[in-house]
């Protein structure tokens, strides 16, 4: 039987050297669960915006499977945040897309990423690499998510309670970029060198 609350427990880390994270990982003895993949976002909202408006997340992802995943109702607790999510896997990404749209929803802003997933007791970690930074995400219950910080030397990182769109809008607005999805080509050849997240 399904769980009728399901909660994602999880902290977002700004980490711009993953390939430091990758080498923490290792010397801790965590597995590889997913290789290096490429992620297609479409974040869906109603004509007047209310779905954002409201903190939630209506979502159709492709990577290697299909998902169409919820998201409401979120809390932060010590840069942890916590919220509901339901999430099904789909056989067709372009049926329910279309499906999505004759309910009445739009497409609100494309994101891109590249994600590696990992596995150490009791967490999922995750290394994100999107067009505007790095990112490591750890989901867990909070003392886990806690432990493995520790354990991964991160303690240092900024931990981000804002959502990968929300933190495109305020990088998109303070860089002057005319762009609307958060893709790998709308930042060809933007330097971020000297930009803080």
């Amino acid at each position: 039987m399904k769980e009728d609350n399901p909660q994602e427990v999880e902290v977002k880390l700004h980490s711009p050297d993953l390939a430091q994270v990758r080498n923490a990982l290792e010397r801790a003895g965590a597995t590889q669960t997913k290789p290096r993949v490429f992620e297609r976002n479409l974040r869906y909202d109603s004509a007047d915006g209310s779905l954002m408006e409201a903190g939630v997340v209506l979502r159709l992802r492709q990577d290697e499977t299909v998902k169409l995943t919820y998201k409401a109702d979120a809390s932060v607790e010590r840069g942890i945040v916590s919220r509901f999510e339901a999430e099904v896997q789909l056989s067709d990404f372009e049926t329910m897309d279309v499906i999505l749209r004759r309910l009445g929803y739009e497409v609100a802003l494309v994101y891109e990423k590249y994600r590696t997933t990992y596995e150490l007791p009791g967490a999922e970690i995750v290394l994100d690499e999107l067009p505007y930074g790095n990112f490591t995400e750890i989901e867990g219950d909070a003392a886990t998510i806690e432990r493995v910080v520790d354990r991964l030397g991160l303690r240092g990182c900024r931990r981000m309670t804002r959502s990968y769109v929300d933190i495109f809008w305020d990088v998109k607005t303070r860089l002057g970029l005319d762009v609307r999805d958060c893709s790998f080509e709308a930042f060809a050849g933007v330097d971020l060198n000297c930009m803080e997240i």
